[in-house]
């Protein structure tokens, strides 16, 4: 269903007030602004309703390059391959059932690098918003996450827009366009069409 984040923060209210804790995974390819989405709508609830929400994100479950060097996958960093996604349905599976404080990892872009116990989310924010490309994929071992989610929302972005932006990420690193266009083409944009052809539909779908 198409839908505007405003609708949205709302409806997410609504869902969380019939349970203890809700759930919501917000997908999209690279470049679809996912980060910048989920900050907004964390922000909104958390207006509505204070420390009610926080933001979950998936990268803190990248490989370490050293260990991406080894398995020669350094380049295609952001592919599925490139995540422990066991480790983060152990963690999906604990902020599910357990009501303590959990420690998280989260992604420092400056670094490169995730980040072990960088934040936090408390035993009574109880509605989390987790974001991240595959959360989505139909593939295995990312559909063992579909349980964990109560809400689904997916990201839409013009193709040509969203390439663009993907481009515009690397000219931003200090890369000349070739190079940027270069990267953007080997990795990201394989990555996007994977998310974007390869996803069960969300419940919600907003035009970023």
């Amino acid at each position: 269903m198409l839908t505007t984040l405003e609708d949205l923060v709302p409806e997410i209210l609504a869902r969380a007030a019939e349970t203890s804790r809700l759930i919501v995974a917000i997908a999209g390819p690279p470049g679809s602004g996912k980060s910048t989405v989920s900050a907004s709508l964390c922000a909104a609830i958390n207006l509505q309703e204070p420390d009610a929400a926080v933001v979950v994100p998936m990268d803190g479950f990248h490989l370490d390059n050293a260990i991406l060097d080894a398995m020669d996958l350094r380049k295609r960093k952001g592919s599925p391959a490139t995540f422990d996604v066991a480790g983060f349905e152990v963690l999906l599976r604990r902020l599910r059932e357990t009501r303590e404080d959990v420690v998280i990892p989260l992604f420092e872009r400056k670094l490169d690098l995730a980040r072990a116990g960088a934040g936090i989310v408390k035993a009574d924010q109880r509605i989390l918003l987790v974001e991240g490309n595959y959360l989505l994929l139909d593939q295995s071992p990312w559909d063992r996450l579909a349980p964990y989610f109560d809400l689904t929302l997916f990201l839409d972005v013009d193709r040509l827009e969203l390439e663009n932006r993907l481009v515009q990420r690397w000219l931003a690193h200090g890369h000349n366009v070739g190079s940027a266009q270069k990267r953007a083409w080997s990795n990201d944009i394989p990555n996007a069409e994977l998310v974007l052809e390869k996803s069960r539909p969300a419940d919600y779908v907003v035009r970023n």
